[in-house]
């Protein structure tokens, strides 16, 4: 019986002297179609997070974007994802024809990011230049309620247009409008995103083709968060002219039920790795410190909120 207690003693005293085990961090990174511009940033993130995070899991989940990535966080389903400042504000707000059926209450801000920039790409030969010039033209406007389709209803409502004026409205992610407009079954796509998209490239690459401006006029009649913005010359294979275009402030954003040290972890590790967001994409490019905290529709996570005060930005 002595060598039993003895036994059961050292044990215990093992037990009490061993380190305690911790906790796998699981981190989904919602993004959006493999040929946009999060799906790449999403990956170096997600390869960021892994490395610089004690006991991270990784994994990258390609979306419908903007507003499928809101609702899979409201639901638990994703720990940061990438969106469109203006689907945050709608689904902060809870509006059913953006696509969420109620206010998404544990929605909180990590970052403000680049803007997306609506790229209007049309065949030469459809004879279109501005967004007004749609009018009988077929047209794809992205997934069904994705962040690309709002953008694209708020672009044509404001210059006067809705989807019955169109020839025809397809709702396609960006590389299926592509292959549609290099067979002829398509005239134009609408796509929201970074500057050099993929897609648009590799249309660029084979057809030729016209980057249609979109004018300041009609950027102010949508109002905030939408804002002038300009595709630089050279952005696109015969592009040769500055086109004015409306852009929108894209965030990160997560719940409010993850720890405020790893939502700390997440925005310190971003802003110190930007050279390597920026090696995924150029768009991340775009990406500010001082820019980051600033914006959003949403509450900033208390973890994002304490490393911006420690940048001084707060």
């Amino acid at each position: 019986m002595t060598r039993h207690l003895t036994i059961a003693a050292i044990a215990a005293t093992l037990a009490l002297g061993a380190p305690a085990v911790r906790a796998e961090q699981f981190i989904n990174v919602l993004t959006g179609g493999t040929s946009g511009v999060y799906y790449p940033l999403g990956v170096a993130l997600s390869e960021i997070y892994a490395q610089g995070i004690a006991d991270a899991r990784t994994q990258v989940q390609s979306t419908k974007a903007s507003v499928e990535n809101l609702n899979l966080i409201q639901q638990g389903k994703g720990e940061i994802g990438f969106a469109l400042g203006d689907s945050v504000k709608y689904a902060w707000e809870g509006n059913a024809d953006a696509g969420f059926k109620a206010p998404l209450s544990k929605l909180r801000a990590v970052a403000a990011i680049y803007p997306n920039y609506v790229q209007i790409a049309a065949l030469a030969e459809a004879g279109v230049s501005t967004v007004a010039d749609l009018k009988g033209k077929t047209l794809s406007v992205g997934a069904a309620k994705s962040g690309t389709e709002l953008n694209a209803r708020a672009i044509l409502d404001a210059a006067g247009l809705s989807y019955e004026d169109l020839g025809k409205v397809e709702y396609l992610p960006f590389a299926e409008s592509v292959e549609l407009m290099k067979n002829r079954q398509l005239e134009a796509t609408l796509q929201s995103s970074g500057l050099g998209n993929a897609a648009i490239k590799d249309l660029a690459s084979s057809q030729e083709i016209t980057i249609v401006s979109v004018p300041a006029d009609v950027v102010e009649k949508i109002g905030a968060p939408y804002i002038a913005g300009v595709i630089p010359a050279g952005t696109y294979q015969g592009q040769a002219e500055d086109v004015p275009t409306a852009a929108v402030v894209n965030f990160l954003v997560t719940s409010e039920d993850l720890s405020e040290e790893v939502v700390y972890q997440m925005t310190k590790l971003l802003f110190e790795n930007l050279d390597k967001l920026q090696a995924a994409h150029s768009a991340a490019g775009g990406i500010r410190l001082e820019d980051a905290p600033k914006g959003s529709p949403i509450p900033l996570h208390p973890g994002a909120e304490r490393y911006y005060k420690e940048q001084g930005l707060m």
